[in-house]
């Protein structure tokens, strides 16, 4: 073995230590490669949630990709001098020529250690609104919603967003507290509208198609927002009247999970659709523009649409 060291060190000019350096650190790499295979075996075997698989590999991944470094540090620095006085040239020329790539891993250390959103939670970051899919060391990934289709809805593009975005850009989790949000349904109707029965019809198909909480959901509600000090007087759909320049409005607001959010505007609008046409007494208002013409001085004028 020693003859093949001598005689390779007279080929590649390296040196013993540095080949044996070299071998260490081969053997080391390959130690912890097969260790996280491993460990994330286990993991799927044992863990059939596939949210807390990629949780468990994530933490595989950063365990020993540090073990590899510290162990690596170990075989080719003999003394804290020598890291100390690489560690400040290295991060000299970092901070000069990386600017971007640091602020995006500050970014990636401020997801895992303040949480402002887990994978899974439907997020917006300046104009990107999507699904949490993936966090990496750069970057976080976006299952898009919105943008070209209506409601709240996958576009099937994925958004790569830099980490660094985090800390000059405004972020809203919809998954903040508890998984459910406010939704709104306004509905116009004429003047001349028997507008309390409208109200009436209105909210008895909300309570045909809307989201009832069980009573053990709704105190995980109350406790979550109490706990991130969002407090609401009820969780009941609320049903407002208003006068504009159109005619009266009603406004339906009621609580309903994130995915369900067109989907409950869509069974909402089919049976008030077909309930209206029943009520002859009950008009749409609409915009439009109406005339009146006088047959002769005085006379009242008669409104024509």
């Amino acid at each position: 073995m020693r003859k093949f060291s001598q005689w390779f060190e007279n080929v590649t000019g390296l040196t013993g230590e540095f080949q044996e350096h070299l071998l260490f650190s081969l053997g080391v790499l390959v130690s912890v490669w097969l260790l996280g295979r491993l460990l994330i075996r286990i993991v799927m075997q044992r863990q059939p949630d596939l949210r807390k698989q990629y949780q468990w590999r994530k933490t595989i991944n950063y365990i020993t990709t540090g073990l590899a470094v510290i162990l690596l540090a170990n075989i080719w620095f003999t003394s804290f001098q020598p890291i100390a006085t690489f560690l400040g040239l290295l991060s000299a020329g970092l901070v000069v020529g990386l600017r971007e790539p640091l602020l995006n891993m500050a970014g990636w250390l401020f997801i895992i250690w303040k949480r402002p959103f887990r994978i899974g939670d439907r997020v917006q970051v300046g104009e990107h609104i999507g699904d949490v899919i993936d966090v990496r060391l750069f970057q976080f990934s976006l299952s898009e919603i919105q943008q070209w289709v209506e409601g709240d809805q996958p576009t099937g593009r994925v958004v790569h967003i830099p980490n660094g975005r985090l800390f000059i850009q405004a972020q809203s989790n919809y998954n903040y507290g508890f998984p459910f949000i406010w939704n709104e349904i306004t509905v116009h109707l004429t003047f001349e509208s028997n507008w309390q029965k409208a109200k009436s019809i209105l909210m008895a198909v909300a309570q045909e198609h809307i989201e009832h909480l069980t009573e053990s959901a709704e105190q995980q509600v109350r406790k979550e927002s109490q706990r991130h000090l969002i407090f609401f007087e009820s969780l009941d759909p609320k049903l407002y009247t208003k006068v504009d320049e159109r005619g009266i409005q009603l406004t339906l607001r009621y609580m309903c999970s994130l995915m369900r959010r067109r989907q409950t505007e869509h069974l909402i609008w089919e049976d008030l659709l077909q309930r209206f046409l029943t009520a002859p007494d009950i008009q749409f208002a609409y915009p439009t523009t109406r005339f009146y013409s006088q047959s002769g001085p005085g006379a009242a004028g008669e409104p024509k649409v």
